[in-house]
């Protein structure tokens, strides 16, 4: 069971805290305001009042002995910088943060946070992809260069296996995975081949992963 500890529990960190717990890992959520605590502590491992920003109280906490932290404080920048600070001198092994713009998440990668995201941008970003291709079913950004999409096989892939496709060299992307409606196909092999329906679900550049949109 992976263990984590999320500090600040605002609408983005209690979110992330619940549902965490709901996939079955550990979770320890920390807020310095009482109110947001206890809104949380029938929903996750366990719900603490205390303030990330004093190192002692994270280490008294245990935060040290966890898996991943994720430091939801996206509006204050002197608070997330000294959560995030403490929680990497502690020695976890990896910390997440939330920014609420891009100079906050450079200072944030700077101080040695392992991803930094910006939830609105993030969100932004992947309903507007959606909306410009009528094709794509889902969209996962990974980096601002690379993705994941969920697109129906194009007409001209229907009946032909991914030896014949070789998507990679021709197009520079990868099919990780192939759904064919609650059924999904993990790492196809290369004889696979596309049935009418199927949803290739496809990691790439985003420039290969737009050309894969227009086919």
């Amino acid at each position: 069971m992976k263990s984590y500890i999320v500090v600040g529990l605002g609408r983005f960190g209690s979110e992330v805290a619940c549902r965490l717990c709901e996939l079955g890992c550990e979770v320890l959520a920390i807020d310095f305001k009482s109110e947001l605590v206890q809104q949380v502590s029938s929903q996750v491992t366990q719900a603490v009042v205390g303030d990330a920003r004093d190192k002692e109280v994270l280490k008294a906490l245990g935060a040290k002995n966890f898996d991943c932290a994720i430091v939801a404080i996206g509006d204050s920048l002197g608070d997330s910088v000294l959560a995030t600070m403490n929680l990497k001198e502690l020695g976890i092994p990896y910390v997440i943060c939330k920014a609420h713009d891009e100079t906050h998440r450079q200072v944030l990668l700077k101080l040695g946070a392992d991803r930094v995201v910006i939830p609105e941008q993030e969100q932004a970003n992947r309903l507007a992809r959606s909306l410009s291709s009528n094709n794509v079913l889902d969209y996962i950004e990974l980096s601002n260069a690379c993705g994941i999409i969920e697109v129906p096989a194009p007409a001209s892939w229907i009946g032909k296996s991914l030896k014949d496709l070789n998507v990679r060299a021709k197009l520079g992307v990868n099919i990780i995975a192939v759904k064919q409606g609650s059924n999904i196909n993990v790492a196809p092999g290369a004889d696979y081949e596309i049935l009418p329906g199927d949803v290739m679900v496809i990691l790439g550049e985003s420039e290969a992963l737009n050309a894969v949109q227009k086919l």
